[in-house]
């Protein structure tokens, strides 16, 4: 499980990967939530999420790890994101007065997969360029839950997310191990008896006595966010590579290495359930805002006055499906004894979900390292919704929201982080019945 972001399969016996029922800490099954977001949200989400808005998302793929010194990732030009010629970049993206001059080296062999499969494609037309520099203009700033990217660095530069996609890339072995054990073990709640949260074969019941719900509930969304990820790259593994073409599906024996019940002893449908409690945290937190985004001063702005309208009622229309959704987590649970302990316990939560966001910036593949960030910092900004409901129900329906405010990189990261966990319960289905066809 902690191994890496991907591994190579050995044959495994066949079996049905199944979880079912009621999920913990609240009222929701999982087959509500396999209706609902097969047949109704993932569609529409999809179609948001191809849009200009949705599919430029700023981000500085060269600072240094700030936890360790680190020389794992891929020093190879390829490895790396191509920047645009320089003059095709707007000043106002280059302004910035610092530059990271630390350069990887010690070139692992397993670098060689990885500058293939994990680089990342950072060609952007100049039309494009251009237009987000005005989407940058039209923004305002905050941030809470997450230590966002500097967007006025030099190094931070804008990614095409649809030419990138999440997907395995041969990064594995003891540099991605290493992040896993980093998060899990030094910035996840847990038992002060238990040494490793990661051993199999633990019952949520004895392995979660005396934790309170809130760290019970911050444990389960990484191990959602890492079972998602996970889902990701059995689902779109490099099948085949040849000089002719580079053949992506679905890798059956992947998936059953990190989900599979009997081959994980139990580990597997747990991980599952907890991807889906994921789901439903950042599925309360659309519903949440919908204050926000419904205010007419609210734009898409991308400069495309009718298509920016049509994107915005797609975006509307999801948001009132997300509130329709009949089985919502009940955040209230959350933080509701003692006001100072409970503030104190907040602040905690905030601090340990900020490091989770800065360790990926140890993530030796630029790729994975992309998508890593954008997660963390989509799940940080439905965590800040959720935890500023009175400020958003303050917010009037004309002028500035003062109290409440996301940025353009918090709505791109907010809607692409619930679209990759949206995709990996779709996934689910897929996989259930590719296994079922093989029995």
């Amino acid at each position: 499980w902690t191994k890496g972001w991907g591994w190579g399969g050995v044959h495994l016996p066949i079996t049905l990967t199944s979880v079912t029922g009621h999920l913990d800490d609240c009222t929701c099954d999982v087959e509500t939530i396999d209706a609902f977001n097969n047949y109704k949200l993932f569609p529409r989400l999809n179609e948001l999420l191809e849009s200009d808005y949705f599919r430029y998302y700023k981000v500085n793929l060269k600072k240094p790890c700030p936890f360790w010194n680190d020389n794992s990732h891929c020093g190879i030009r390829d490895c790396a994101v191509k920047p645009c010629p320089s003059d095709e970049v707007p000043d106002g993206i280059r302004s910035g007065s610092y530059k990271y001059s630390e350069e990887a080296n010690n070139l692992a062999e397993e670098c060689e997969e990885a500058k293939r499969l994990g680089a990342v494609d950072g060609s952007l037309s100049k039309e494009t360029q251009e237009a987000v520099l005005r989407w940058t203009r039209h923004d305002d700033s905050s941030d809470s839950f997450c230590e966002a990217d500097d967007i006025y660095s030099p190094d931070a530069e804008y990614v095409d997310l649809l030419l990138n996609p999440e997907r395995y890339t041969g990064y594995k072995g003891p540099d991605a191990w290493k992040i896993w054990n980093s998060i899990y073990e030094e910035n996840c709640f847990k038992p002060q008896n238990v040494k490793r949260p990661l051993a199999s074969g633990r019952g949520d019941a004895h392995f979660f006595s005396g934790v309170c719900v809130e760290k019970r509930a911050f444990y389960k969304l990484v191990s959602g966010l890492h079972a998602s990820i996970n889902i990701h790259l059995s689902a779109r593994y490099l099948l085949q590579d040849t000089w002719s073409e580079k053949k992506w599906g679905p890798n059956i024996t992947e998936f059953q290495q990190r989900f599979d019940e009997v081959i994980t002893r139990g580990e597997g449908p747990r991980r599952l359930k907890n991807l889906y409690f994921l789901y439903l945290i950042e599925l309360r937190a659309l519903s949440k805002v919908l204050p926000f985004f419904e205010r007419p001063a609210f734009q898409l702005y991308t400069g495309n006055k009718s298509y920016d309208a049509e994107m915005k009622n797609l975006l509307l229309e999801i948001l009132h499906l997300a509130k329709s959704f009949p089985l919502h987590f009940d955040e209230n649970s959350f933080f509701a004894g003692n006001k100072k302990e409970a503030a104190k316990l907040k602040e905690e939560f905030r601090l340990h979900f900020k490091n989770i966001s800065k360790i990926m910036d140890c993530v030796g593949c630029f790729k994975c390292r992309l998508w890593g960030k954008l997660q963390t910092q989509g799940l940080g900004t439905a965590l800040k919704i959720l935890f500023s409901e009175s400020l958003i129900e303050k917010i009037p329906e004309s002028g500035p929201s003062y109290g409440f405010q996301l940025t353009r990189q918090e709505i791109v990261a907010l809607f692409n982080a619930f679209g990759r966990i949206s995709t990996s319960v779709r996934e689910l289905e897929n996989f259930r019945n590719i296994l079922q066809n093989m029995r």
